[in-house]
């Protein structure tokens, strides 16, 4: 996810193959973090064309795909198998994260790095000097963006409203009426002293937007889409309201150990420490972000995502286990940061995920039963949204 452009670099930057675009940072940048294999050169994601190759960034942060046989080595790189949304190719897959493909064949060239974080932290920093390491980090990030023009998809959660405050924006919160997030953030708007637009859902707008969605992120499947209808519907909002770019707290639970599971180390993780499992939510990120970018710039706004720039992501992977998480707090090191510009009633406050805090995904079920999908079939709703997809064709 894009999270605003950096001062030498457009949205459209062309690269070294002529006519042939690069998304998020300059050629010039890119081609430095080639030649030094810099998996952080400042950036907040890039991808496209540098010197007759694609690249990707190190999370896989803006969307890039290209035809099938073309990542198997079966076909030349042609440019028209290769777009930044799957809509345009006839069997669309991401180009992996990290990586250069160009006419020998598909390189990694940029990985997470392994830093060596004892209880103590790196190097022995204490708290205080990793919590502001996270503060100037986050603060490099807001001022990468350009905030002209741009709302905010606002939960009521830490990680929003962090975004929001910064960024001083508008807000936008999406649910229907009865929904944990629209009570959540008119409670946080409330507190932070801030207005606050309500999109209201109703079930007719799942139907409607549904195949577009599916369509948009190249994806049928039930969680995928239950995740990608509430980012298009709020996106749909304020690009109706004139804006061109939409700032999200996406990144905030993987960097920062936002989940249960990486307390618990539960059958969902491999790790056998905190750490480790707080790796392993940030290596899944390369597969969730283009289905969150997708679905916003299908509904016509960039979407703008501070706590995936390159210097957060940094300060996080850097953190000692404790200012991570555990049985008493998620996400200590970035609740510490919010403390400092938010409520306490807004830094402290735990959310439940968008598809369930909005009740998209109640619903999306309670339509998916109304079709005739049963619950006891396998993956009903995945169905549902398919039967939409086809008939919307």
């Amino acid at each position: 996810m894009d999270s605003g452009c950096d001062s030498d670099s457009d949205s459209d930057s062309r690269g070294g193959t002529e006519g042939h675009p690069i998304r998020g940072a300059s050629a010039t940048r890119i081609r430095d973090a080639l030649e030094t294999r810099d998996p952080f050169p400042g950036t907040a994601g890039f991808a496209g064309w540098i010197d007759d190759a694609l690249v990707r960034d190190v999370l896989g942060r803006v969307p890039l795909f290209v035809e099938e046989p073309v990542l198997e080595g079966d076909v030349s790189l042609a440019p028209d198998r290769v777009a930044f949304s799957p809509e345009s190719l006839a069997a669309p897959v991401l180009v992996p994260a990290g990586s250069r493909l160009g006419p020998s064949g598909l390189e990694r060239i940029w990985s997470l790095p392994e830093i060596d974080v004892s209880e103590s932290g790196v190097d022995g920093r204490d708290d205080a000097t990793a919590i502001d390491a996270v503060d100037d980090a986050i603060a490099t990030a807001i001022d990468a963006v350009d905030a002209r023009n741009v709302a905010v998809a606002f939960s009521g959660g830490v990680d929003s409203a962090l975004v929001a405050e910064l960024l001083d924006a508008p807000l936008y919160v999406v649910g229907f009426q009865d929904s944990h997030d629209v009570e959540a953030a008119r409670t946080a708007a409330e507190a932070m002293g801030r207005d606050l637009t309500v999109v209201s859902l109703e079930p007719s707008d799942l139907e409607r937007a549904t195949p577009a969605v599916a369509r948009a992120i190249g994806r049928t499947n039930a969680m995928d889409v239950q995740i990608a209808l509430p980012l298009y519907l709020v996106a749909e909002r304020i690009a109706a309201d004139g804006f061109d770019a939409m700032a999200v707290g996406q990144g905030a639970d993987e960097l920062f150990g936002g989940y249960e599971k990486v307390v618990h180390l539960d059958h969902r993780v491999e790790a056998e420490t905190v750490r480790g499992a707080v790796r392993e939510q940030i290596e899944t990120l390369p597969a969730q972000l283009p289905r969150d970018v997708l679905a916003a710039e299908a509904a016509g706004v960039s979407p703008v995502a501070p706590l995936l720039h390159d210097a957060v992501v940094e300060a996080a992977l850097a953190l000692p286990p404790h200012l991570l998480a555990d049985e008493d707090e998620r996400k200590r090191a970035l609740r510490a940061v919010a403390s400092r510009y938010l409520p306490d009633s807004v830094a402290r406050r735990e959310k439940k995920a968008v598809q369930y805090g909005s009740l998209v995904a109640r619903e999306l079920d309670r339509l998916a039963r109304q079709a005739g999908y049963k619950r006891r079939m396998d993956d009903h709703v995945t169905r549902y949204v398919s039967s939409l997809l086809s008939s919307d064709s």
